[in-house]
């Protein structure tokens, strides 16, 4: 038999529970909530970042040709560097990685053409690339890119596909959306627009890309800098100037889908 006092002091501790669980089990009934208010939630996107490490050590794999909307191209190529040597499959792999886990941390499910970065590797094809989108089920496509032009030439520019029966009539218009939605992002972060092409404007119109001709999702590619450029290299090179450029993608993916 417990006494009165033993009584109240044991009901200052169950009190204690009873709020610990009831804590709890708030905290476990928010969570999906919380979860739900992320604002690319819903959202599946998918990043292609170009080209692959190894590339160069596949010759015969990536010259042979694929088809790339109403042609054939080689199944890839080696991409370009840096004059010290930095390639542009590192940076792209490096520039996508740093999207997607802004990306994720905002909500939203994402997908990579690869998802490793590798001498030992090649590929995948600008077939597979193109496809990639609708094959995971994206809302949209971002390819990452950066280009080997004069040394004298800087900064970004954006290319959207061409509407071509039967290939893009039905994404061009949204991926021209997104395009301009990229370049704002970039433009936002205050990154140089393309002194080389495309008149300033920053946005080229094409249609000799596997990776846009096959797509059939909304998609675009960033050609994100020159990479022999002096200045643009300095920033692809630095840990940095890589946060910038992913910033300035999510910048621009969520103008597109104003969120």
């Amino acid at each position: 038999m417990l006494l009165p006092t033993a009584l109240s002091e044991r009901a200052p501790a169950e009190a204690r529970d009873v709020a610990r669980v009831v804590e709890r089990t708030a905290a476990r009934d928010a969570a999906p909530a919380r979860a739900a208010a992320k604002p690319l939630s819903g959202i599946t996107i998918a990043l292609d970042p170009g080209h692959q490490l190894g590339n160069h050590n596949f010759p015969s794999r990536i010259n042979r040709q694929v088809q790339a909307g109403g042609f054939t191209k080689p199944c890839n190529t080696t991409g370009t560097a840096t004059n010290s040597g930095y390639p542009e499959a590192t940076l792209n792999f490096a520039i996508a990685t740093k999207v997607k886990a802004r990306l994720e941390a905002l909500g939203a499910t994402v997908r990579m053409t690869r998802t490793r970065n590798s001498q030992s590797l090649w590929g995948p094809c600008v077939d597979q690339r193109g496809r990639f989108g609708a094959k995971v089920g994206a809302d949209l496509m971002v390819s990452l890119h950066a280009d080997g032009a004069r040394a004298g030439g800087r900064g970004f520019h954006v290319i959207a596909t061409k509407s071509r029966k039967p290939w893009t009539a039905d994404i061009a218009r949204p991926s021209l959306r997104l395009a301009k939605a990229l370049r704002a992002g970039l433009d936002g972060a205050r990154l140089p627009r393309s002194n080389y092409l495309a008149g300033g404007t920053a946005l080229t119109i094409r249609s000799d890309l596997g990776t846009l001709n096959l797509s059939d999702v909304p998609v675009a590619m960033i050609e994100i800098g020159n990479m022999r450029n002096a200045s643009d290299a300095r920033r692809m090179k630095s840990v940095k100037g890589r946060s910038t450029y992913a910033a300035a993608v999510v910048s621009g993916i969520r103008r597109y889908l104003s969120r």
